[in-house]
Formats: structure tokens, sequence, C-alpha cells
């Protein structure tokens, strides 16, 4: 029997919430399959920042070097811990550390959810560059506090960054439908988003079976609302792929149900796998937290270590769920229930 040594991090709030959520259903599918899990638990938190004024003890990053995958739930506690310190201390550290450079977020609306949308055929793969761009942290601020402070954000596009994320867009529009949309700014950041488009266009020679769009990142806005249908895969810069990826989840039908995957894809390094939702310190503890983004960021992890059987036995599970209507609005089934249901899915 395969076992997968697991890094889990629950963070804070409705993280520690739908990470337990989540291990129960990937508990259910190794028994079903035939493999095992073997967790680790963390404590590292705003609460951990708090007692200890680190978000991670040093050495943390070596700690998870030896497991599998990490999965993370939540972070964040802005009533008491800067939001800039809890991701600058903790998710953006072991992204770049473990050269996690894919980003990868579906969007698509699961049997029974309703969408703020008349559209509901739409299946959107979004891939953000991960560990470079906007998120760099390259900058600084001097005269802080008097008249001419000044805030300097530097964004740093490397060729060997760019050219490999979207190589990773074209692979997986070769998988899928064949129609990768890149999204820029290109009109205005006659630079690094030139660039990026320029090094595009070179890459799309080496895959004349994808079809390529350009779209400037206004744009993209609007097509994924006005026609979210015509997508298949798109790839932006981290800034761009974060803002977009926000609204690929709502439109389906909220943070609940939005999954993320921090991909290492030549697998020197573990994965780390997270929904897109923040803490929501409101409704922590409360058992009302939607897991199912929890558990489909699980789905991915058990793809990524190699349980294509599981993971799409645990999405099919997700879907038997919402199609029931159980989990598909805010506050109309418990964390336990949405759970409960999804096991029971699984294991039928």
């Amino acid at each position: 029997m395969t076992t997968y040594k697991l890094a889990l991090i629950p963070g804070d709030g409705i993280g520690v919430d739908v990470t337990d959520a989540a291990m129960k259903v990937m508990a259910a599918a190794a028994s079903r399959f035939g493999f095992a899990l073997e967790s680790e638990s963390f404590p590292w938190s705003c609460a951990y920042y708090l007692e200890h004024g680190t978000m991670m003890p040093e050495g943390g990053i070596e700690t998870l070097r030896g497991f599998d995958a990490i999965y993370l739930g939540a972070v964040g506690w802005p009533a008491t811990v800067p939001d800039s310190v809890s991701l600058h201390g903790l998710l953006l550290p072991i992204r770049k550390a473990f050269n996690q450079y894919a980003n990868i977020r579906p969007h698509r609306l699961l049997p029974g959810v309703e969408g703020p949308l008349k559209a509901e055929g739409f299946d959107i793969l979004c891939i953000r560059e991960n560990t470079e761009g906007e998120y760099s942290g390259a900058g600084g601020r001097l005269h802080e506090g008097k008249d001419n402070e000044v805030a300097v954000e530097t964004s740093v596009f490397t060729r060997a960054g760019v050219e490999r994320i979207l190589r990773f867009g074209f692979e997986q529009a070769r998988a899928r439908r064949g129609h990768l949309t890149s999204v820029t700014k290109s009109n205005a950041q006659k630079y690094s988003m030139v660039f990026w488009d320029e090094v595009t266009r070179e890459l799309a020679a080496e895959y004349p079976d994808v079809t390529v769009s350009h779209m400037h990142i206004d744009a993209m806005a609007a097509k994924m609302v006005m026609a979210p249908q015509d997508l298949d895969v798109v790839v932006a810069s981290n800034l761009f792929g974060d803002i977009l990826t926000d609204l690929g989840a709502a439109i389906q039908g909220g943070l609940g149900f939005a999954a993320s995957a921090n991909i290492n894809p030549d697998r020197s390094a573990p994965s780390m796998f997270e929904p897109v939702h923040g803490s929501a310190p409101d409704i922590a503890g409360q058992n009302i937290a939607n897991p199912i983004a929890a558990i489909w960021s699980g789905a991915q992890m058990l793809e990524h270590l190699g349980e294509a059987e599981a993971s799409t036995a645990v999405l099919a599970a997700i879907e038997a769920a919402t199609a029931k209507g159980i989990g598909i609005r805010p506050g109309l089934n418990t964390t336990q229930e949405i759970t409960a249901a999804v096991i029971a899915a699984l294991e039928a």
C-alpha cells in the first residue's frame, strides 16, 4: 500500500473547520482506493505569530520539504495581524521556496448551484503565475510619515518565469479544449506586459494545435461576465491571475466553491493545496463554513499525488451532493452535513 505524507497547516478561522472536513473526505477516498495518508499538523497561524513573533518557526520550510504535499486551510486574522504580515510570513515564502510557480484554479458551476450569470455551461481553468511578477516583494518605502514619503513596488518578470508558466498553460490547453487566452495590459504597461505578449507569441509556434487569444485584463473581466462559456484555459500574471480568479469564484457561485493548487511541476519539492477563500473569522468554529472548496482542493491534491481515480471519485461525490441541493447556498447546510453528504456519495 502506498503511503503519502501530508503536512497540514489549518491556519486561522474557518481554515481549521474546512481542513478537518477535507481530511475526513480524503481519508474516505484513501480507504476506498487502497492507499494511505499520513498527516502531521502544524499550528502556524496568526495566533502563532502573536505568541512567537513569526508566522512559522526558523527551519519551517525545511520541515515541510520532507512531505509529499502540503494542505493549507486559510491564513489571516486582520484584526490582530496585518494581512501583509501573514501573507509574506507564511503563504508566499512556501510558494517561492518550493518553486510552486503554477497556481491552478478551476471555475465551473457544480450541479444544483446557481451562479449570478445567465451562462451555465462554462468550464474555465485559470493558470496564475505564482512566484514573481507583481508579488515579487521588490521595493521599499522612504521618509515614512513625512510629506515627501515615497513607496515603490517593483514587478519582476523573468524570461524563465514567464516562459515556464505560459508553457504550463499551453500544455493544459492541449489536454483540454485547445484554447489558451493570455491576459496582460500591454497597452499601458509597455515593458513587462509587452514582454509577456512577445513570449506568448514565441511559444505559440511550438503549439500549432492550440488556438491563442490575447486579451487585456479589463476586457477579460468583462468577458468572464458576458461570455464565460467561450473561455478554456486562461493564463495570467500573479496579480492579474489573483484578481480574475476571485471573479471566477463569483460566477461559479461564490468563494465556497473555489479550489486551488500551488504546483511545483517538476516535483522537486512538495506542492500545496488550499481553498481560495479566506479565514472568515466572523464565522469560525460555528459549523457553517462551506467545505466544498477545501474538499475540491483535496481532490486536486490526490490527482497530483497520482491517485487520479480517487480524485475523480471525490469530484463526482461533490457533484452528487450539490445535485441533491446540499451545500449549494451559504447557510443552507452545516459544515458537518456537507462533509457527510460528500462522504456518503463517495462510499456509495
